[in-house]
């Protein structure tokens, strides 16, 4: 997975565990081992992932897995048919992704008190739509202040410039401006984002500052640093950016994966309503 398909090592550990899950499976079971599996016993196990209610995603990504696992086997001549290759993937459910309203993101911002760093970890969240993965491993270098880029490394390293707008470029400079005052390390190669102890942020740890300002929003559903992803990519779309530059921002391989963020704000509808409607 790594070596020849240049998966991340998130990935690796998510498809380690899910083959350990099913391992489990088949020893509680009592069923085949893995080499002598079926289709009939993987048809079992995907019964039982259903009834433990696991969300349909996680068991889309786990059946994946299995299909995977058993090509590799079939290709190194471990066996000689594949259990799963004729079964069709469970079908994903559309679900509409939790994004804020355009009022709910200068109600964040407006927060008083608000350090540089946070700030520019939010600003440059919602200006580019990035994971905070990639957040966490920008460097000082990948920002060019000039041209108004990021360069962000996303799944499987692959490598994209992504624009953003003119505040977080203010608050970008703000706190590195602060970080020199402070006498902390500026240097291109630096990471951008440090936490308390001059070291590079973890996405653990922006995840657990970020929330904290989630909280004093007042934010009632449940709000995470990808939810500004989601708000990002549905805001541009609404404001008549293509698709296809969305999903380039995005780093999606996949225009499907991008399809989800088409859904249209109730104002949007409204304002088409209102200006299309014969009587509206």
């Amino acid at each position: 997975m790594q070596a020849e398909k240049n998966y991340s090592q998130h990935t690796a550990r998510a498809y380690h565990s899910d083959m350990y899950d099913f391992a489990d499976f088949l020893n509680k079971s009592n069923s085949a081992d893995l080499i002598r599996c079926t289709r009939n016993i993987v048809r079992d196990y995907l019964a039982f992932l259903y009834d433990k209610q696991l969300k349909k995603s996680s068991i889309i990504r786990k059946f994946a897995v299995l299909k995977s696992f058993y090509k590799f086997l079939v290709i190194n001549n471990i066996i000689e048919i594949n259990p799963v290759a004729s079964m069709s993937s469970p079908k994903k459910e559309k679900r509409i992704p939790v994004f804020l309203t355009e009022n709910d993101i200068h109600k964040l911002f407006d927060l008083p008190g608000m350090e540089y760093r946070d700030r520019a970890m939010l600003e440059l969240l919602y200006s580019s739509g990035i994971r905070i993965e990639e957040l966490v491993n920008i460097n000082l270098k990948d920002i060019d202040l000039l041209s108004g880029s990021v360069k962000v490394f996303g799944k499987g390293s692959a490598e994209r410039i992504v624009p953003v707008g003119d505040m977080c470029l203010v608050a970008i400079k703000n706190y590195i401006d602060e970080r020199r005052k402070n006498g902390q390390d500026c240097k291109i190669n630096s990471p951008m984002f440090l936490n308390k102890f001059g070291e590079r942020i973890t996405s653990r740890g922006a995840r657990k500052v970020l929330h904290g300002w989630f909280v004093k929003a007042g934010y009632m559903q449940k709000i995470s640093p990808h939810t500004l992803r989601h708000t990002f990519a549905t805001h541009i779309l609404d404001r008549g950016c293509d698709i296809r530059s969305v999903q380039k921002m995005l780093g999606h391989k996949n225009l499907s994966t991008t399809q989800i963020y088409t859904h249209v704000t109730l104002e949007s509808l409204r304002k088409i309503y209102d200006k299309t409607h014969p009587r509206g």
